[in-house]
Order: C-alpha cells, then structure tokens, then sequence
C-alpha cells in the first residue's frame, strides 16, 4: 500500500486548491512545499514586525475561489477574512494626471466622462460586451478542462454563448481596447493591465482586456496579508486530513512503467502515492523532475520549445510616515506605444529601466495591522524585468538600481518616501528564482499569448505518465490566483474521473 494516495507538489494556491478538493473526496494527500511558507507568489513574510506580501496584491474574480470553497461545503468569506477594495484603481499619467476609478461602473462613467464624453459612451459599450463574455467565461471556460482539441470543442459547446466573442481571442488586448476607447489618456490608464497577464498590450490575447471592466465585480485584499488565502485552502484541506510539509523540496518523481510510483526529496527520503500532482513549473518539472528518459522524442522538443513567463521585479518598503496616496492600487502609467516599445526595444534586448513604471500597493491602507504604529508598508510591482540583463548581473547591479528606484519615485510619484524608508529590498527575477524555485522568475510559468493557452497549454492530465497531473499557472486557464484555483478545480475533477 503506498503511502499516500496523492502527494501534490508546491503549497501555492493551485496546489493548495488541489490538495484540499481530493482531500474532501477522501483521498489521503501530502502536500510538499520546498519553502517555509505557503502560497508561492501569494505569499506574505515578516520583517521587523512588519508583514509584507511577496507578489500578489489584490484578489480578482472572488467568485471564482468561492467555487472551489462552496465544493468543499464553506464560502471564501468564511474562511478568509476579506477588505473590500474602493477604488478599484487610481492611476498617476506620464504627465502627472491623476484618474480613479470607483468600483461603481456609473461613477466610473463618470470620471471618464470628465475627460471625454466619447469615450464614455465606449464605457458603455465595452461594458455590456464584457458583461457578456464575462458571463459565458466563467461559466466555462475557466472551470473546464483544455486538454485538447476535443476539450476545446467541448468547452464551446457547452457554453455556446462564447462563439460570439471568439474575435476577442484572437485579436489583442490593445486591439479590442481601443474599439471602445479613443482618448489616450483613458488608454494609457488601462495600459498597465496586460501585465497582469504578463505581455504588454500589443502582445497579449484580447480576451484578457476583460481585466479592467472585471475589476468592477468587487476586488478584495485578505486581512493579515495575501498568505490569508492559501491558508484558507490548507485550513479546509487539514480538515479532511490532508497535510502539508514545508521545507521539503522534491529532487525527483519517480515513474515506473510510465506509472506514478512516489516522489524522492532532496534529502533522499522517497514517499510512494498513486498519484502526483504538479504545481510547479511544469517545463522544469518535466524535464528534471520525471525525466526526459520518460518523454517521447516530441514531448521534449515541445516542451523546450516554451517560452517561460516575464519575471516581475518587486521594491518592499516599509515606512515611518503616511504615503502622499490615496488608494490601495496606484498604477504609475505610460502611453500602451510607449509601454509596448519598452517591451520590443528595452526588455528583449536585456535592459533595465531606473525611470519605472507599474503598480504602487500600498497594503496598510486597506489593513493597517500589518506594520506597528506609525508605519506603512508600500510594495512596488516594478517594469518586467528580463532575466539575463545585457553585459551586467541582477546581482551586480541590485544595490545601485534600488537606491535609483527609491530616489526615482521620491522624486516622481510619492513626495517624501526616500527621506523615510526604514526597511527596504529590491526582489529581482534571480531572487525569485531562489526564494520560489521558479524558473528565470517567470510569475506565470510560461508565457501566455495565443500559442501557449488553452489546450497548448501543457495538459492537466498527463499523456505521457498515468497518475501524473498538473494545477497552477504551467496549464490551463494560466497564472493568477483566481485562475490556479480554477486548474485546481479543473485537476480535481479529472482526478475523480479517472482515478477510482
């Protein structure tokens, strides 16, 4: 008898989901997390009594990680204590204009009517098209499988209403934006958001350019920090007698006969199961982990032929003064033909910006209780950061860039901050890479245009070994801590498919 009947590997929010679901269809499940804490990019850590998130910010599509709690007979908001987030967003210009923007979609009507009548009226129609894509998407699309094309098939039979947005995938996020939207300052304060996706606006599917609109569904923070969130799956999950082990990094999966036999960890100890599920990066996994000695000769090609996804540079701050901002989310935006430039001119050809753009998250707005008396914790989502920088090292370069950044952003977006850091450290893609084992830092495992979603996607249940499954970012429907709770759903259900 093996030890356990499924052992999931990486205690992010896909593993978590993953684990804590099995656990409810009663299956014996150990979860290995290589790190100390759970919750990989939405993680939360302590410095000097100040706690402060690793990556993720805000909670989008709420709904989505309230299915997966209702399977498991609860509800998000009894398992996480969430802080609604009004506004949504507020954005500082190029040429230092300010815009925010209510959760209200009337009262956002009405700030972007201050700036063009238009372009208010494009609201409006923007709104009741991604209201229907809204409603088809998340019906199916993000809780069903795209293991191929059959699957495909499948999803859009199932939900038919999708047919009518299918110009929306192939069309980018710029593209359909700018359907709907004239004003370039009104574009410009949306042009951050494809990064939420990890492509900048040119580049990316325009099925993302849902994620502004969406916003206005209600976005929420979890109370204590991010970490609140994989902590209520380990909670659910523990419940029904899953565990979970820190600090316990797998070295190698082993396969006999194309079958799951068990997991070796790097100190050697070997756990047997029946079934393994990956939450983690699914090339490295595949190729280090199972083995290329297990992969059919196309397997290995395709899987080296992804591309990994953009690293994401992050500042922490932790202050002794009030921030001179306004809101949880500040975006600091550039003009989409100046952000894609960077992309095509900067970021592929290894250059670093000291004059940044991207997201200032300013956490103890929303929650005070995560720094003492006094004090405020401000984390920058920086420009994406390439991973092999032109002729210098992250490491090299880390002490003089973030003291360029801090005086950059004293001087440009918050009045006042440098003269009242306490506490700060710039995380780049190389220290991602240590701290989370993800490959070159890629925060969305591998890339997700067009030619890397859905059923191509790697598939959450494997072709090449039986028992072998995967969740998080690496499949579908891709990174985001709602959508690695959906492929944690999406894996469940084919676990209870196929593994009696």
């Amino acid at each position: 008898m093996s030890d356990y009947d499924v052992i999931v590997i990486g205690a992010g929010c896909g593993g978590l989901s993953t684990g804590a679901l099995l656990a409810h269809q009663g299956r014996r499940v150990l979860v290995l997390e290589q790190g100390s804490r759970v919750g990989g990019c939405c993680s939360t850590f302590e410095k000097n009594g100040h706690f402060i998130d690793l990556g993720a910010s805000i909670i989008e599509f709420p709904q989505v990680i309230d299915w997966c709690f209702q399977r498991m007979g609860t509800s998000f908001k009894d398992e996480v204590d969430l802080i609604a987030v009004d506004p949504t967003f507020s954005t500082i210009a190029e040429d230092g204009s300010r815009i925010s923007y209510p959760i209200d979609i009337k009262e956002t009507r009405k700030e972007i009517a201050k700036i063009s009548e238009k372009d208010a009226r494009g609201w409006d129609r923007y709104g009741k098209r991604i209201e229907g894509f809204l409603d088809a998407a998340l019906k199916g699309f993000f809780t069903a499988p795209a293991n191929n094309l059959t699957d495909v098939i499948r999803l859009f039979a199932k939900t038919p209403a999708l047919l009518k947005y299918s110009s929306m995938f192939f069309g980018s996020y710029e593209g359909v934006l700018r359907k709907y939207f004239k004003d370039e300052k009104i574009l410009e304060s949306f042009s951050f958001h494809s990064f939420y996706a990890g492509l900048p606006p040119s580049l990316l599917p325009g099925h993302f350019a849902m994620i502004p609109y969406a916003e206005h569904k209600g976005i929420y923070y979890s109370k204590g920090g991010m970490i609140g969130i994989p902590k209520g799956f380990q909670k659910c999950g523990e419940r029904a007698g899953m565990k979970v082990q820190l600090n316990s990094p797998v070295k190698k999966i082993i396969v006999e006969n194309k079958k799951i036999r068990g997991v070796i960890l790097e100190d050697a100890t070997e756990i047997t199961c029946d079934i393994v599920v990956s939450n983690i990066n699914s090339r490295k996994m595949y190729l280090e982990l199972v083995g290329e000695e297990h992969l059919p000769y196309l397997a290995r090609r395709g899987l080296k032929s992804y591309t990994y996804s953009m690293a994401t540079p992050m500042l922490y701050l932790c202050l002794d003064y009030t921030p001179p901002l306004k809101d949880h989310h500040t975006l600091m935006t550039l003009p989409m033909e100046k952000i894609n430039n960077y992309w095509f001119n900067d970021y592929l050809k290894g250059s670093f910006p000291s004059e940044q753009f991207g997201i200032l998250s300013w956490t103890t707005k929303s929650d005070p209780s995560l720094a003492p008396k006094g004090h405020h914790i401000l984390v920058v989502t920086l420009a994406p950061g390439v991973y092999r920088l032109k002729n210098k090292s992250w490491d090299a370069v880390k002490p003089k860039l973030e003291e360029e950044i801090i005086d950059y952003l004293s001087k440009r977006y918050v009045p006042g901050l440098k003269e009242h850091v306490v506490y700060s450290d710039l995380s780049t893609p190389l220290d991602f890479e240590r701290r989370l084992r993800s490959p070159e830092g890629a925060i969305y495992a591998l890339q997700q245009d067009l030619f890397n979603s859905m059923m191509f996607r790697p598939s959450a249940r494997s072709r090449h070994v039986k028992g072998l499954y995967l969740a998080g970012a690496s499949t579908h429907p891709g990174g985001g801590v709602p959508t690695v709770t959906a492929s944690g759903m999406i894996a469940a259900d084919l676990i209870q498919k196929y593994e009696k």
